[in-house]
Parts: structure tokens; C-alpha cells; sequence
């Protein structure tokens, strides 16, 4: 009875009702939809046994061969635009794609061989037919892979890092585990949509909205929940299971006011641009900035103003802090403010880097979340950043290594766990004495 109440819990947190049917899936585990990009390879007339495609986009990728017919089938879960990439090591010698022949609605990506950007019609299927020739491969050396992969898991960090930042110091003031972070991420993006796609105003005034909105939000989960919890004296356990409860609610909230579809953002999936062997965009470029500001500037205020110093101290010891004269609700409120604001900033550019906003897009990201905290150091919003660093890098770079992607981000668990083995209390944490 217990091992069936704990796995409903399970259930529960991941958003997955617990007598959910498995669904259909092919012979090589894909997930039957209603959308997927299907076709032929052929070479010289004859078709091609055992070539390896994939399919990668707005947060999901899969991976398929095609028959001893030449036909394959990519199932995708929305009808967007994907990447489809062909395993050119599984082609004949000397034969790549003849790019001339591509169907419409399909362009090849600048500076390779073997990928080639893909959209829907009017219907839910796309028919791409690929034929074969005799040309050069275009291909990138193991070295400007990781140094592209390197840069890319870096700017996954930093936005990775904001959010993290926030939870770390939710916890070190509160002892919180705050599961409902994830939505906190994904309020930032959703503030964004409304703004921009469904009332058609200006993408400046949304991304001003979302920051506000976010602190709002912050303000109002403790104002409303967590500060009249904390006066009656509940303890972290019931805290950990509100939170829970509260990730839930949220969560169907946001799907209920945008649905369950991926919107994107103005401007989003721009041209890339080459830097030699690294492929950024100029919204990967503002990004990487935005974060980089936003993280001096929390340094800055946690060094150097008294109300950072406060946090410090409640972080150490709330009750000496108490002692000391220090307003520990004023403070705790102001780090609930300030965790929704980066929250919020973080949604916003994870909607951009996946890219798309989602209702359950945060719930993608909680886990990672804890991660880089426990990693960085258990209540070390520095920490977090650092350990933020340390997971997107091993998540971008695993795939390179031969990880497959389905488990690419179970290697940031696998980094945590190396390191943890090493230094028990994590990079940045402090040792602490049981008994």
C-alpha cells in the first residue's frame, strides 16, 4: 500500500495520471502522433537499407532507420518546424544527398551535408523523398564540435543559473524545496505570449511585464501561502508536499489559459552566425549578456547592499540573524521577489534557446534546477550558478560522447552524483556537523 501511495506520488509531480495508458509506439520506440515527416532514400533508383535519420526541434528529438524498402517515418509531437538530420556514416562511400532534388518546404542547414530544416503543410504528414549522389561531405572535427557544444552548454547555464540562483536562495532562508520553481520558469515565458501573440502588443512591453510579473508572483506565493504557513510552525516535510500541491495547480492553470500547444516568440529560431566553429544567433549572443548582467548584478547585491547581507546572514543562521534585529519576513519576502524575477528572465530566454513557450515547459527544467543546486552547494546562490555551468555544459557536450540524446540530460545527474561522491556537501557548501 505505501509503495502504491509513493509511486502516485511520483506520478503526481511528473504530471502523469496514474493509470495513464502506455501509448503506441513503433518498432523503434517512437511515439505514434498524428504529425510525422516520412518518405524514401533512394540511390540510382534503388532504395537504401539501414540509413540512420533523426528529428530534432522545440525540445524533443527521435531517431529512426530506414527499411529494406527505403522508407522511414519520423513521428514529431506538434506541427512545427524541425530539423531532420541523416547519419551520414550509414550512407555509401562518396554519397550524400543531392540537394537539388529536396521537396518543397525543405532547405538544407548552411554548412552541412546531412541537415535539412522542415515544415508542415496544410496537413499533419510531410512526404520527403531524398535521393542520393556523388559529392563531398561536408563534416566538423571532433575539436570545433566540443568547443561549439562547450559555448552552447555555457549559454544553456547562465539561463539554467538564473533560475537556480533563485531556488538557492528560496532555500537557504526558508529550508524550501520549492517544486513549484519550475512554474515560476515557465510564468516568465507564458507573460510573453500573452502579450505578444495573443494581444498583439509590442515584444519590449511583454518582456517588461514578464520581469514584473514575475516578481508579483513571487510576492504573492509568500504573501498569500508561504508566510502564513511558516507562522503556524509547519514543518518542512508538509512545506515539501504544499509545494507539490501548489507545482500542480499552477501548472494546469497556465495550460488552461494558453492550451497545450508550443508558441513561440517573436524573432525566435533567428539565422545563425558562424564564429568559426561555433554557431551562435544574436538572441544567443543578448542572452548570454542578459545573464551574465543579471548575475553581477545579484552578486553585487548579495556582497554589497545590507539587504544582501541580511540574506547571507539568514542563510547562515536565522535565529542569531533573528536576535541580531534583522527583519527575517521582510527579507524572506524580498527573496521571493527577487527569485521571481529570475525565474521569470530565465523562462524567457529558455523559450528562445528550446525554442517555444510550453505549460509544462518549466517541469522540464525543475530537475536540472535542483541539480545545479545541489551540486553548487545546498542555499549558495553562487553555487548554484556554478553547479547551473557544470550541468549545461554536460548536458550539450554528452551527445558528443556517444550519449544517446533520449539520456543526455541523466548525465547531469551522473555529474552530480562524481562530484558528490568527491565532496559531500557540494562545491560551494559547508560540511555540517550530525548529532
Amino acid at each position: 500500500m505505501a509503495l502504491f501511495a509513493a509511486l502516485a506520488a511520483i506520478f503526481m509531480v511528473l504530471g502523469i495520471p496514474a493509470g495513464a495508458a502506455i501509448a503506441d509506439t513503433t518498432d523503434d520506440g517512437q511515439e505514434i502522433t498524428d504529425y510525422y515527416f516520412g518518405g524514401n532514400i533512394t540511390f540510382e533508383g534503388k532504395p537504401i537499407d539501414g540509413v540512420g535519420l533523426s528529428v530534432e526541434g522545440h525540445g524533443f528529438d527521435a531517431k529512426t532507420e530506414t527499411s529494406a524498402d527505403g522508407k522511414w517515418r519520423l513521428y514529431v509531437p506538434e506541427k512545427e518546424k524541425y530539423t531532420i538530420a541523416i547519419d551520414e556514416d550509414s550512407l555509401p562511400d562518396g554519397v550524400i544527398v543531392d540537394a537539388s532534388k529536396l521537396p518543397e518546404g525543405v532547405t538544407p542547414v548552411e554548412g552541412t551535408s546531412g541537415s535539412f530544416e522542415a515544415e508542415f503543410g496544410l496537413t499533419g504528414k510531410k512526404i520527403v523523398n531524398l535521393f542520393l549522389g556523388q559529392g563531398e561531405r561536408v563534416t566538423t572535427s571532433f575539436v570545433d564540435q566540443l568547443i561549439s557544444r562547450t559555448i552552447g552548454g555555457i549559454n544553456f547555464g547562465l539561463l539554467l543559473g538564473l533560475a537556480a540562483m533563485g531556488a538557492a536562495l528560496i532555500y537557504g532562508t526558508t529550508r524550501l524545496s520549492n517544486f513549484a520553481h519550475g512554474e515560476m520558469v515557465t510564468w516568465g515565458g507564458i507573460v510573453v505570449v500573452l502579450f505578444t501573440s495573443f494581444w498583439q502588443l509590442p515584444l519590449w512591453l511583454g518582456i517588461i511585464a514578464a520581469v514584473i510579473g514575475g516578481g508579483v508572483l513571487g510576492w504573492a506565493m509568500d504573501a498569500g501561502i508561504w508566510r502564513p504557513l511558516r507562522r503556524r510552525g509547519l514543518g518542512i516535510v508538509q512545506l515539501l508536499i504544499v509545494s507539490i500541491g501548489l507545482s500542480l495547480a499552477l501548472r494546469y492553470a497556465l495550460q488552461y489559459m494558453v492550451g497545450g500547444d508550443t508558441h513561440q516568440l517573436p524573432g525566435a529560431s533567428p539565422t545563425p552566425m558562424q564564429f568559426g566553429p561555433i554557431t551562435l544567433s544574436y538572441i544567443d549572443l543578448i542572452g548570454m549578456a542578459i545573464s551574465l548582467v543579471a548575475i553581477l548584478g545579484m552578486a553585487f547585491f548579495l556582497t554589497r547592499t545590507r539587504i544582501g547581507k541580511a540574506t547571507r546572514a539568514i542563510s547562515d543562521n536565522p535565529q542569531l540573524a533573528a536576535a541580531s534585529g534583522i527583519d527575517v519576513d521582510k527579507v524572506v519576502r524580498i527573496v521571493w521577489i527577487i527569485a521571481g524575477v529570475l525565474a521569470a528572465l530565465s523562462g524567457i530566454l529558455w523559450a528562445y534557446f528550446r525554442p517555444g513557450v510550453k505549460w509544462d515547459m518549466g517541469m522540464q527544467m525543475l530537475l536540472l534546477i535542483f541539480t545545479a543546486i545541489t551540486l553548487g552547494g545546498l542555499g549558495s546562490a553562487i553555487g548554484a550558478l556554478i553547479g547551473s555551468i557544470i550541468v549545461g555544459v554536460a548536458v550539450e557536450v554528452s551527445t558528443l560522447l556517444g550519449v544517446p540524446s533520449d539520456l543526455k540530460y541523466a548525465t547531469a545527474l551522473v555529474a552530480l552524483i562524481l562530484i558528490l561522491l568527491v565532496r559531500p556537501q557540494g562545491l560551494l557548501g559547508r560540511k555540517e556537523r550530525l548529532g
